[in-house]
């Protein structure tokens, strides 16, 4: 089968690789309909995470069953679903407290299309076909009144968005949200759009970038193009700050627009090894910065019933949509977020 496969910064290539098999009574086989491309994927291609090729790469789908094994019980081939991003058991003491993104019957990081962070190849989205251990706990159904497009990035990017937004909203309902955007491109956007629908009293998206900017508009969120040489949000002090911005600086602008005691979620760690952060600014502001991998599985049946009800528009973040066979050249693209769709399927 045909499998998109990183080799080396601003080098992927569609290698033929042998397809997947069943290797146990409770797996499934999904071939992928829908692929979106994690803002991840974009740093990964263009050598900013450093990691080592050749790994296959994807892990934002939505599919079809085509084959299962003896044990499972709650899916059958021609099943429309959603795969999460990270291999999750749905047994272990940290699955059964809803942490699966650090599920102890697989390596630590365990992942579609990032064999470097857990050092094993679990294949990628962007394949014929993924083999899909525990299918009865990861497999999730995909509603109908979700298209596939729409559904392949709540495997990853649209819920941890949601979560961004949700988790402090829960502590502070109603109150005044600020996301800067940035290099997390897509989750950004997310977490505004959660935001606004789950209640807070105003929700402002601080970039500046033309695109990102012109999709925030779109959101109904009020945007506001940010300075090179503004240290704080224009509107700041807010309760819950987002940075998405991946970067120092963006850091910074969000820990400074933060309220006193409130709470700063930063959406990704760092390609590096290590960030600066403005300590005295947090001590001083006395907030709490929130910074973890999200647990996929657990988030994404609270945020497929926001899809489901229309109130939360992943397609409306798309900006290009493209066939599997441009994928090699399309996903080294600056756009925001790109679907991939399956020509084979």
């Amino acid at each position: 089968m045909r499998q998109l496969t990183y080799v080396a910064p601003g080098d992927v290539q569609w290698h033929d690789v042998p397809a997947p098999t069943l290797q146990g009574e409770g797996e499934a086989l999904v071939r992928p309909v829908a692929v979106t491309r994690c803002d991840l994927d974009h740093a990964i291609v263009n050598g900013a995470t450093g990691w080592p090729g050749p790994f296959a790469l994807g892990h934002e789908m939505a599919g079809v069953v085509t084959d299962v094994g003896d044990g499972v019980r709650c899916f059958r081939p021609g099943d429309q679903v959603i795969v999460p991003f990270q291999i999750s058991c749905g047994e272990c003491d940290p699955c059964r407290r809803g942490l699966t993104g650090i599920c102890a019957s697989v390596p630590f990081r365990s992942s579609y299309g990032m064999a470097p962070l857990s050092g094993v190849e679990h294949g990628g989205a962007l394949s014929d076909l993924v083999r899909v251990p525990f299918a009865d706990h990861m497999l999730m159904l995909r509603p109908p009144e979700i298209t596939p497009a729409a559904a392949a990035g709540i495997a990853d990017n649209v819920s941890d968005g949601f979560r961004a937004a949700a988790t402090h909203l829960a502590a502070k309902p109603g109150a005044r949200v600020l996301v800067v955007g940035g290099r997390t491109q897509g989750v950004g956007l997310y977490a505004a759009q959660a935001a606004r629908i789950l209640g807070a009293a105003e929700v402002v998206y601080l970039d500046d970038d033309p695109a990102r900017l012109a999709l925030a508009r779109t959101l109904d969120i009020h945007v506001i193009e940010r300075r090179a040489d503004s240290s704080v949000a224009p509107g700041a002090p807010f309760p819950i700050t987002v940075d998405a911005s991946g970067t120092p600086d963006g850091l910074a602008v969000a820990i400074r627009s933060t309220e006193h005691g409130g709470i700063c979620h930063r959406t990704y760690g760092d390609v590096r090894p290590a960030t600066e952060v403005p300590l005295r600014d947090m001590y001083g502001i006395g907030l709490s910065l929130h910074l973890s991998r999200m647990h996929a599985r657990a988030v994404m049946p609270a945020v497929i019933d926001h899809v489901r009800g229309g109130a939360l528009q992943p397609e409306a973040v798309i900006s290009r949509t493209v066939p599997f066979t441009d994928a090699a050249e399309a996903i080294l693209e600056p756009t925001v977020k790109i679907v991939f769709m399956n020509d084979a399927a």
